[in-house]
């Protein structure tokens, strides 16, 4: 690998230029040949990595050459889990995700990391021409958001975020969005959506490095501090790690589902390419029932019981992974007038990924929907972190008015430079 000065240039440089603000490009992604195998690689190997290798295993056009991972046991799994299925030794593994990115045989790139290693992999993958499925949500801060929606859509690749409830679980979200869309509860007024609280500081004490981890590339451009198991179990867990709950890496219990309910709101909403106007925090400073305005006066709170529910002038609608209901069965009939949207239904969230690497059409959750919906659960948390009332201005991407220079200081972070010169 170059070091240096090239590796700081690339993390100091190309999200800051990529991220000064939206670049959406109309256009399909660029295909690759329907008679050649898309060649994997995929970066961590957590539970949710374990869970989407299966699917693509089975994938009869796919074939899984390469793993990056910073757990040697991890590593070692899962290329014998890979190697075992296809029959020969055919998957390497590689500790530094920049050498997978780099090797010319590999078209496309799952990335399974947790949430602070999501933009560089995924802008690198970009920039390299690869097509990239990165798990939700999509980046920790806007600015890493941005960044990754406009290098996709610069490179043209095939992408899609891990938001799975588009096009799974019954279609029971793909329903309700369409019946918001098409009117069938009257004119949106209310939106509530049950997630778990936001992200707080990491105060885990610091452990032992164990054998066969590599800490530094682990912590990456998070701020340096020591290793905790916590965080980072060692080898093979069937927990999904407390990472998700600290601000250094993640965006807490809010952005963890919220990356999928909030997406669902801004889907049922036909917001994908916007965002709220105003964020109000709750003035007791609990840590529930933060809301935003939308230009058109919808309201969105962070709260209530169900993961979406949305109130109309005519009625309302709750849905879930387990069950969707109406105030009138009737307003959730399928669509069959001519004149009503139907939302797209793939046969899955991998199958509609790789239908996109094969014929150049968008996706379902593409980079610029998934910093979108990013961006809600960013906002919610700097707007309990700051405690204000704040004006969002979704077309530039920064807060306007009273307390805006504060809010603005939370879009990005200083990044830990100490892991590029491995």
């Amino acid at each position: 690998m170059n070091t240096g000065t090239n590796r700081r240039k690339f993390l100091g440089g190309t999200i800051l230029a990529l991220s000064t603000g939206p670049l959406i490009i109309s256009r399909g992604a660029r295909a690759t040949p329907s008679n050649e195998r898309i060649t994997l690689g995929i970066i961590g190997y957590g539970i949710r990595s374990r869970n989407l290798l299966g699917q693509f295993l089975q994938a009869e056009d796919v074939q899984v050459v390469a793993v990056s991972e910073i757990d040697s046991v991890r590593l070692e799994s899962a290329l014998n889990r890979i190697n075992g299925h296809y029959g020969v030794d055919s998957a390497t593994g590689h500790a530094d995700f920049r050498d997978l990115i780099a090797r010319k045989d590999i078209d496309a790139i799952m990335i399974g990391t947790p949430d602070h290693w999501h933009a560089i992999p995924a802008i690198m993958a970009c920039e390299a021409g690869k097509h990239v499925y990165c798990e939700k949500p999509l980046s920790l801060t806007i600015a890493e958001g941005r960044a990754i929606a406009n290098a996709a859509s610069v490179s043209g690749v095939s992408f899609q975020t891990g938001s799975q409830q588009r096009t799974e679980y019954g279609r029971r979200f793909t329903r309700a969005a369409e019946a918001v869309r098409n009117g069938r509860i009257g004119k949106l007024q209310r939106v509530t959506v049950g997630v778990g609280d936001p992200a707080i500081p990491c105060d885990l004490p610091a452990e032992k490095i164990p054998d066969g981890i590599d800490w530094t590339m682990w912590n990456g451009p998070s701020p340096d501090r020591g290793f905790s198991s916590v965080l980072c179990p060692v080898g093979l867990h069937a927990h999904y790690p407390q990472w998700r709950k600290y601000r250094e890496y993640a965006n807490g219990g809010l952005a963890d589902m919220g990356a999928h309910h909030f997406d669902i709101a801004q889907w049922a909403m036909d917001m994908d390419h916007s965002g709220p106007v105003h964020v109000l925090p709750p003035r007791d400073g609990s840590r529930r029932g933060l809301q935003f305005t939308y230009a058109d006066g919808i309201v969105m709170e962070h709260g209530g019981m169900i993961d979406d529910r949305f109130e109309g002038t005519d009625g309302w609608i709750e849905v879930s992974r387990a069950h969707l209901r109406a105030s009138d069965p009737a307003i959730l009939d399928e669509v069959t007038s001519s004149g009503e949207l139907e939302l797209p239904r793939a046969e899955s969230h991998i199958s509609n990924w790789l239908d996109s690497i094969r014929h150049g059409t968008p996706t379902i959750a593409d980079a610029e929907t998934g910093h979108r919906t990013a961006t809600i659960c960013q906002l919610a948390n700097i707007g309990y972190q700051i405690g204000r009332p704040l004006q969002w201005d979704p077309v530039s991407e920064r807060f306007r008015g009273t307390d805006s220079s504060l809010g603005n200081t939370h879009l990005a972070r200083d990044s830990n430079t100490a892991w590029q010169d491995r």
